[in-house]
């Protein structure tokens, strides 16, 4: 029988700062129910992406205090070697996927971005970009696959926390599931961003034209003096 990582071991992966918000999650029932879900799931075979180490990778690669956007996403990419723990990145020596395609698209034409050569964002965690998902795991080629298994539990406690810690964040929520989130986020206190998801699926349905790389970038120097740096570096 195959075992996961205990939760404690990759709870102290977690960078200080999220280690300190969340790792009281790590011991409630519905985590735990949710990791012997994931383990009954593996032992059966099944396939699961992102790897298990890169299951909470973005809460390594962005401090808590860092953090000026939070790009809210879906599930992983479903396909072979894609998915690497941040929302909408993959590695760089990976094929572009059609979505983030789509997300380079959009800020060509919003702020006249050079098209990258590759796909992975950790320039953009870098800067205080939290690249979330809705749910953090995905069976192969099965998107959805899990949901409403508990993760949605997990990130609403993220999105709560950022919400009521910090103030004049940008949320960017793309498609009906990001969408979701809206209702735990202070308006007041952040610019919640909402459009369609960059799918090819549904780019069409508001994604391209949203101008929400500029609008971002606008109240990020407003608020608090700084702008990101979307450009990708290339590998050449």
């Amino acid at each position: 029988m195959k075992k996961l990582p205990n939760l404690l071991s990759l709870q102290n992966d977690l960078h200080p700062t999220w280690r300190k918000i969340l790792g009281g999650e790590f011991k409630k029932k519905y985590i735990k129910d949710l990791w012997a879900f994931l383990e009954s799931e593996k032992n059966l075979g099944k396939i699961i992406y992102p790897p298990v180490p890169n299951w909470f990778e973005v809460f390594k690669k962005t401090s808590f205090n860092d953090i000026l956007i939070i790009i809210l996403g879906q599930d992983p990419y479903h396909s072979e070697d894609q998915a690497h723990g941040l929302s909408f990145s993959v590695k760089d020596t990976i094929k572009i996927p059609a979505s983030l395609q789509n997300i380079f698209r959009e800020l060509t034409n919003d702020i006249n971005m050079p098209k990258p050569d590759h796909g992975c964002l950790n320039s953009w965690s870098e800067q205080g970009i939290l690249l979330l998902n809705n749910v953090l795991t995905v069976e192969k080629s099965l998107p959805g696959s899990h949901q409403n298994i508990g993760w949605e539990i997990f990130t609403n406690k993220v999105i709560t926390e950022l919400s009521a810690r910090k103030k004049n964040l940008v949320f960017m929520l793309w498609g009906r599931n990001a969408q979701k989130k809206a209702g735990l986020i202070n308006s007041c206190k952040h610019l919640v961003l909402k459009t369609s998801h960059p799918s090819p699926l549904s780019s069409y349905r508001g994604f391209f034209g949203c101008k929400h790389f500029s609008e971002a970038n606008e109240y990020i120097y407003k608020n608090h003096l700084k702008r990101v740096n979307w450009a990708i570096s290339s590998n050449f």
